[in-house]
């Protein structure tokens, strides 16, 4: 009798995430914004829209203001500044 798992069967070696941990918002100090976000996403149907990544990026303001997560820059998060993104919209 065999314990175990099946022979042939790969291991899942799990991952940590890239930035690591961060502490749960307890208090809700951010709770308002998460709202703005889930709301505007579920206006949108999920879509990549520009009103819901300004909430977004607010929503990461606010944790790394509250030191909920450690401070980056938003170009690092993924959010383009305002002006490159006009600049080379007109460009095209």
């Amino acid at each position: 009798m065999s314990f175990g798992r099946p022979p042939g069967q790969l291991t899942f070696n799990p991952t940590p995430p890239e930035r690591g941990s961060f502490p749960l918002d307890h208090d809700g100090e951010c709770q308002p914004v998460m709202k703005d976000y889930l709301a505007c996403l579920k206006k949108v149907r999920g879509n990549n829209d520009p009103e819901c990544r300004m909430i977004a990026k607010a929503y990461l303001k606010c944790r790394m203001d509250h030191n909920l997560m450690a401070r980056d820059s938003f170009q690092n998060l993924g959010f383009q500044d305002e002006k490159d993104k006009k600049g080379t919209s007109s460009e095209k």
